[in-house]
């Protein structure tokens, strides 16, 4: 399986919950969307543990099954046709999550996530 994980999933991985920790180790590669460690890296800023979260994510992010995902020119054309559908439905969604799904419907990813709002992109694939 290959997997692209939401924050609240990275989250639940480092406190050890048992359903993240299970998911994480079935998964062929952990892909990481830009805006999941831009808001993981924001949390660090204004919090009183900032070193040591960020030298764990460091160390996450330097495991060989680890990528991250940056946005190209595909992308926008995927954020693009989520946004404009989104808009028609009434169902918009925050920003940087609209990132994260354009990355995961770009690259043919499993969207690992608590949130909700990602059940308005049926097409989303989502990982249980």
């Amino acid at each position: 399986m290959r997997l692209a994980i939401d924050t609240n999933r990275y989250r639940d991985f480092c406190e050890g919950r048992e359903e993240a920790v299970k998911t994480f180790q079935l998964a062929e590669r952990i892909y990481m969307p830009f805006p999941v460690i831009a808001e993981l890296r924001s949390g660090f800023a204004c919090g009183t543990l900032a070193r040591q979260n960020e030298r764990v994510l460091n160390q996450f992010l330097n495991r060989s099954r680890i990528v991250i995902l940056f946005a190209d020119e595909q992308t926008l054309f995927h954020y693009a046709r989520l946004y404009a559908q989104l808009r028609a439905q009434g169902t918009p969604i925050p920003t940087n999550d609209l990132w994260i799904a354009a990355l995961v419907q770009q690259h043919n990813l499993m969207l690992y996530s608590r949130d909700r709002h990602f059940d308005h992109l049926p097409q989303l694939p989502r990982a249980p």
